[in-house]
């Protein structure tokens, strides 16, 4: 009943357990946070991989637990707490966890807003994976608005008999990386979230309708002819790097 009522899916294979590793890619000198380490499956692995974990558990019978199993392994720290209360640290690190599917949205909004997060390795449902990183030639707001900071991508698919309970649908690693160059510089990045917003949130349509409310229509052509960008685009099947084309065009 606890691990339902925290909707824990304990990841069983060691295949899938590799391939997530694997994904991280990873060095020895590397901090990792592990959001909601539960048995601690992930966690061995990636202490085999990195300098340090500080994996989460919220649910204090598996985070006794963990710590138990760990004890004595310098290259492992049990945080018994809700990870989404965690202070990000300072220095550089990666997050790595196979993640409740329910909480998915506030952990990945908690990666991108820690300054020091080099990447994160999120097994997450399999749709919302695709999603987020174009797979349906569709893009969300939250990928358009972070892609001059952070690359998307999926990196493979994980079935559901890999876990235990076995969740109702399969999973997928999504990779969220950040750019060792940003591709808007960080001053102008309000400016760009705020075009990105007036984008989504307009009426009308297609993207050239929402942004025709505040910007000039001459203007705003020639940066849609420059930007590659047809008039009459759909608003979510515009390509993150024609919103960063077009935002120049028009700054």
């Amino acid at each position: 009943m606890r691990r339902r009522l925290l909707s824990q899916n304990f990841m069983i294979d060691p295949r899938a357990v590799e391939r997530v590793v694997a994904a991280a890619r990873l060095r020895p000198a590397d901090l990792v946070v592990e959001p909601g380490a539960g048995d601690g499956a992930l966690t061995l692995a990636l202490a085999r991989a990195c300098r340090r974990v500080l994996a989460y558990e919220i649910d204090p019978v598996a985070a006794a637990r963990l710590a138990a199993r760990t004890r004595g392994d310098r290259a492992v720290r049990v945080v018994g707490g809700d990870f989404l209360l965690a202070v990000p640290p300072r220095e550089p690190f990666a997050v790595v966890g196979n993640i409740p599917y329910h909480l998915t949205s506030a952990i990945v909004d908690w990666c991108l807003r820690a300054d020091a997060m080099t990447a994160a390795t999120l097994v997450t449902q399999a749709e919302y994976a695709r999603k987020r990183a174009g797979g349906y030639g569709r893009w969300s707001l939250v990928t358009v608005r972070s892609w001059p900071l952070f690359a998307w991508r999926t990196a493979g698919r994980i079935p559901r008999t890999a876990f235990r309970p076995a969740p109702s649908v399969d999973s997928a690693i999504l990779r969220v990386e950040r750019r060792p160059v940003p591709l808007v510089p960080p001053h102008a990045l309000g400016a760009y979230r705020a075009l990105v917003e007036l984008g989504f949130g307009g009426r009308g349509g297609s993207l050239y309708a929402s942004l025709r409310e505040r910007h000039d229509r001459h203007r705003l052509r020639r940066a849609f002819e420059r930007a590659g960008i047809p008039r009459d685009a759909v608003v979510a099947f515009v390509h993150p790097d024609r919103w960063i084309a077009l935002f120049h065009e028009l700054a």
